[in-house]
């Protein structure tokens, strides 16, 4: 079957392209709020840059090392795959710059206004001018280039206003290149006086006043450029002395990011081919690397814009507001109590975190409990749970953290939180040479008379109270005895280095993970047509997987995926992939849940757990996917993915081609995130009554 594979599979870099062009689809909705939409656009921008810095590095570092290596998906080398890659995203540059320009444009009618110079009024052309001199000016640095002045090293990101410069006094002159960096800490626009957000961004301020800048010069083809630069750097790749702290490593790591090498370049105004030329020697790169944009290179400021509208203009420009309910499962009280008696499922962000955090800051205090440990990739700026962590070492438990340094691009925010932990007295760890810990996981231990019990908790998504707002993610707590052990072990081998643990009823990846889910998958072929497979997860790419749901289709199996971003395999394939379905879901929330059921009715197993069904996940990662016992929250769970794949709004469907396209409209319209929120409403609301049953809540919905 090696040989078939082409035949229903793709390109992951492409297929990740075509799910950040589902992102820019959200920015075109009108069904969506003007301000979201603009969001949609920022998100996009900042998807690509990661892209870019990530994958795009990543094969660039392939092409140079190992130029002749075949993607299994695909077929192509990297080299093909860059040039299919630049190939893709130049007309996703120009559909941005329209969306943007679009958005912009409806957004002048609320006051809402992003400037050009030549846009402002007398009276804020004044301003501006008095703020250049006064608050920027000073604080520039800029630079000629020329025998004694070297080319600089440009940041990965940062901004940079270009001219080409001629002394005024010696016309014949050869001219010179000028660069001046848009300060990075200053705002990245300047709003303007008035009652309206009118505003200018700061690299327009610069690029109007570079002649003052370079005073004794002649300025011509003023314009502005980013670089990015290959971010795909790991402490593995370093050489790793046993005497080294790991934490000065991984400080060592982000150092040597920021001087690597360019892979894109970015500019507001189209180069000169003598220009171009110059830049792409500068950077050792390749014209097709160059892009163009008319839309700033930097959004961020668009969510503070979101964050400072009056009331008057939020109900018309973003989202109605909605806040994290508190779940119905979980009463008032101890939590400690409740999940002895009965496993308690949250789903974030419909329902609140904070029953989880009540948990741990119950532990913190309570006589009984001996010890607290838990794994940790991702961690808010402001954390709770550290508190409550460091709480609990203090009051004299015993708190184990491992804590995984190499969470890309939030490396730095962990090294600070575990130097936070350290001196609060926890006991921090950082997991394995070669291996990143990404599981979800963290386990109460305390002494109920002479008996030693536990609580569990599993999760799909980070410990990070800022994400569990806006990311769809469940999070399992449960007093079950043997899960209990199962996380007891699994602690303790990550404490003595040992990978290859044996576990009742918890799958770790490396080692039993992926095992484990190919023999469910193999039980539902030989099933034949009365198999049953339905996985949610944010990415497939594992060869492995994609073969063994090719057989399961062929087998006659009923196969959904509900896959967010990259998908590798193609349904609706003849002859490969007939009975496969893949539908992605992209909304106001960021998928993120992962769900692997396998079968019906009582014979039906079902996992949630940390892990997407790719090769780093499942062979280089530590996760952990935990099995759920109980059966209300199995009904619970049954009931998300019934509507997620009932989903005819956001959801889109994977063709045989790799293209998506939108579900049949002639049905009701059911949004999947919508119906989870007013359930979660609902719940709240109906919590003290008799509640109604999920399931009739939901045909009375669907009924409005």
């Amino acid at each position: 079957m090696k040989e078939d594979i082409l035949n229903y599979t793709q390109n992951r870099e492409l297929s990740w392209l075509k799910f950040n062009q589902r992102v820019l689809e959200e920015a075109q909705d009108p069904t969506v709020p003007l301000l979201e939409r603009m969001k949609f656009v920022a998100i996009f921008t900042s998807n690509l840059d990661e892209f870019f810095m990530i994958r795009v590095g990543s094969l660039f570092d392939m092409a140079q090392t190992d130029a002749n290596t075949v993607d299994s998906r695909s077929g192509m080398t990297p080299r093909e795959q860059l040039d299919k890659i630049f190939e893709a995203v130049a007309p996703l540059y120009k559909e941005r710059d329209k969306t943007y320009a679009d958005i912009k444009k409806q957004l002048h009618p609320y006051g809402v206004c992003g400037l050009d110079f030549k846009e402002l009024e007398q009276s804020e052309k004044k301003y501006v001018k008095k703020y250049f001199k006064e608050q920027i000016l000073p604080i520039l640095s800029p630079q000629i280039v020329d025998a004694n002045h070297p080319f600089p090293h440009l940041l990965n990101k940062a901004l940079y206003v270009t001219a080409s410069l001629r002394y005024k006094d010696k016309i014949k002159e050869k001219t010179m290149l000028g660069i001046v960096p848009v300060p990075e800490f200053v705002s990245d626009i300047l709003y303007l006086p008035g009652h309206d957000i009118r505003y200018i961004r700061m690299e327009k301020v610069l690029m109007e006043y570079v002649d003052i800048v370079f005073g004794q010069y002649e300025v011509s083809d003023v314009n502005y450029i980013c670089v990015t630069r290959n971010a795909d750097i790991a402490p593995d790749d370093e050489a790793l002395e046993v005497s080294d702290d790991f934490r000065y490593l991984m400080k060592e790591t982000l150092h040597k990011r920021r001087r690597m090498a360019v892979v894109r370049l970015e500019v507001a105004e189209k180069f000169s081919p003598d220009m171009e030329k110059y830049f792409c020697d500068k950077f050792n790169i390749k014209p097709n690397q160059v892009f163009r944009t008319k839309m700033p290179m930097k959004l961020d400021y668009v969510f503070a814009i979101s964050g400072n509208l009056p009331d008057s203009m939020k109900r018309s420009l973003i989202y109605s507001p909605f806040s994290p309910q508190n779940s119905a499962h979980v009463q008032e009280g101890s939590v400690m109590k409740q999940v002895k008696k009965n496993d308690i499922l949250l789903f974030y962000p419909y329902e609140s975190m904070n029953p989880f955090l009540r948990l741990i800051k119950e532990a913190s205090t309570d006589p009984n409990v001996l010890t607290i440990k838990i794994t940790i990739y991702r961690l808010a700026k402001k954390a709770r749970l550290v508190e409550y962590l460091c709480a609990a070492a203090e009051n004299g438990k015993e708190v184990t953290v491992l804590i995984e340094l190499r969470a890309r691009f939030d490396e730095q925010n962990n090294i600070d939180w575990s130097e936070r932990m350290e001196e609060a007295g926890c006991r921090v760890i950082y997991g394995f040479e070669g291996y990143k810990v990404h599981s979800k996981i963290c386990l109460i231990t305390y002494r109920n008379r002479n008996e030693i019990q536990y609580i569990t908790q599993i999760g799909t998504g980070n410990y990070n109270e800022k994400t569990a707002a806006l990311y769809t993610d469940l999070c399992l707590m449960t007093g079950s005895k043997t899960i209990g052990k199962d996380a007891a072990e699994f602690f303790k081998n990550m404490s003595i280095g040992n990978l290859n643990g044996i576990y009742d009823h918890l799958i770790v990846s490396p080692t039993s993970l992926k095992q484990k889910v190919l023999y469910l998958m193999d039980e539902e072929i030989r099933k034949g047509t009365s198999g049953r497979i339905v996985m949610k997860m944010n990415s497939l790419t594992d060869v492995d997987f994609i073969e063994k749901l090719a057989r399961a289709s062929q087998a006659g199996v009923k196969v959904d995926l509900i896959v967010r971003g990259i998908c590798c395999i193609l349904p609706g394939v003849p002859g490969y992939t007939d009975n496969l379905r893949v539908m992605s879901v992209v909304g106001r929330f960021l998928e993120h849940p992962r769900i692997f059921s396998f079968g019906t009715g009582v014979e039906q197993k079902i996992y949630i757990g940390s892990a997407d069904m790719m090769t780093r996940n499942t062979e280089k990662r530590v996760e952990v996917a935990c099995p759920v016992l109980d059966e209300i929250i199995r009904r619970q769970i049954n009931h998300y993915m019934r509507v997620m794949l009932s989903d005819n709004v956001k959801a889109r469907v994977l063709q045989s081609d790799g293209t998506f396209c939108k579900k049949d409209e002639e049905k009701p319209p059911i949004d999947s995130q919508a119906v989870f929120m007013e359930e979660a409403i609902h719940a709240k609301r109906s919590a003290p009554v008799k509640e109604k049953s999920i399931g009739a809540w939901l045909r009375a919905f669907f009924k409005r």
